[in-house]
C-alpha cells in the first residue's frame, strides 16, 4: 500500500476511484485519510472507499499520518487505535487532530469493542466509533452520514443563518457557537447536537431523537458521552452553566 519515494520516505496510497459506483460523490471529491497498520485492511478499506469516489490516502502509522495532515488535512479521518508498535496510537492521533481543527470528523474503526475504549475515543473528540466486525456497507453508510451532515451545515436555510437563544449564539454558515460571546470549541457532532436541542428549547430529545434530527447512528452510551463533553466544554468558560437538563428515563433539552 506504500511505495518508498526517493527520499525513502513512505508515502501514503491515494487510490483512483473506478466503476459506476460513484453516485453523487462524482460531481466532489472527498479527501478520506485511513490509518490502520494492517496492510490488507487498510487495502481493503480504500478500496471499498474508491470505489463509491472518494479520494483515499493510507497510513500505516501514526508518525505518517501526522506529518501528512501537517500540510494538509484530510475532508475525514479514519483511525485505528493500535498503531504499529505503539497500542494507544491511535489515541495519541486523535488528540493531536482535534488540537489542528475542531472541525475534522474523526471516526475510530477498531477492533477493540470495550466501553472504555469507546468512550476514551468519544472524549478525545472523535466523532463516531466503530469495530471491525461492522460491515463495509455499514461503514460506508455512517461515512456519508458524517458528510450529509456537514453539507447540510455548510447550507442552511437564509432565516436560520444565526440561531440566537440568550447567551448562546450558533452560527450556521461557519460551525461556531459561542456563549457570552466566547467562541465554544466543539466538533460537528457535538455542534449538531446542541442545534437539534436550542431550536425547541424546553422540548425533550430522546436519544432516537437526537440521533435522527442530528443524522446519527449511535448507540445510547455514545449519546451519553457527547452530551457530558458538551456541558463540559461550555461549562470550562461558564461554571454556572446549566442549560443543558437530563430529564431521567426521557432525555434531554435545553432549558428555556
Amino acid at each position: 500500500m506504500h511505495r518508498a519515494a526517493a527520499g525513502g520516505a513512505p508515502r501514503p496510497a491515494a487510490v483512483a476511484p473506478n466503476g459506476p459506483e460513484l453516485g453523487y460523490l462524482r460531481h466532489m471529491r472527498r479527501r478520506v485519510a485511513i490509518v490502520e497498520d494492517d496492510p490488507s485492511i487498510r487495502a481493503n478499506y480504500a478500496e471499498a472507499m474508491a470505489r463509491v469516489g472518494y479520494e483515499v490516502l493510507a497510513y500505516g502509522t501514526r508518525k505518517e499520518a501526522l506529518e501528512a495532515c501537517r500540510v494538509r488535512l484530510p475532508d475525514l479521518a479514519i483511525i485505528d487505535i493500535g498503531l504499529a508498535d505503539e497500542p494507544e496510537g491511535g489515541f495519541a492521533l486523535c488528540a493531536d487532530l482535534r488540537r489542528m481543527s475542531e472541525r475534522l470528523p474523526i471516526l475510530f474503526l477498531s477492533a477493540r469493542d470495550s466501553d472504555f475504549d469507546i468512550v476514551s475515543g468519544l472524549r478525545l473528540g472523535a466523532d463516531d466509533y466503530l469495530t471491525k466486525d461492522v460491515s463495509l456497507p455499514h461503514l460506508l453508510a455512517r461515512i456519508a452520514a458524517l458528510f450529509r451532515r456537514i453539507e447540510a451545515l455548510s447550507a442552511p436555510a437564509a432565516q436560520e443563518e444565526v440561531l440566537e437563544r440568550g447567551d448562546l449564539r450558533l452560527d450556521l454558515k461557519r460551525f461556531v457557537a459561542t456563549w457570552q460571546g466566547q467562541e465554544v470549541e466543539l466538533t460537528l457532532t457535538e455542534f449538531w447536537m446542541v442545534h437539534t436541542l436550542v431550536k425547541f428549547p424546553g422540548h425533550v430529545k430522546d436519544r432516537d431523537q437526537l440521533m435522527a434530527d442530528a443524522k446519527l447512528v449511535v448507540d445510547e452510551g455514545t449519546i451519553t458521552s457527547h452530551i457530558k463533553r458538551i456541558r463540559r466544554k461550555f461549562c470550562a468558560l461558564d461554571a454556572s452553566f446549566d442549560r443543558i437538563d437530563t430529564v431521567y428515563g426521557m432525555g434531554y433539552r435545553w432549558r428555556a
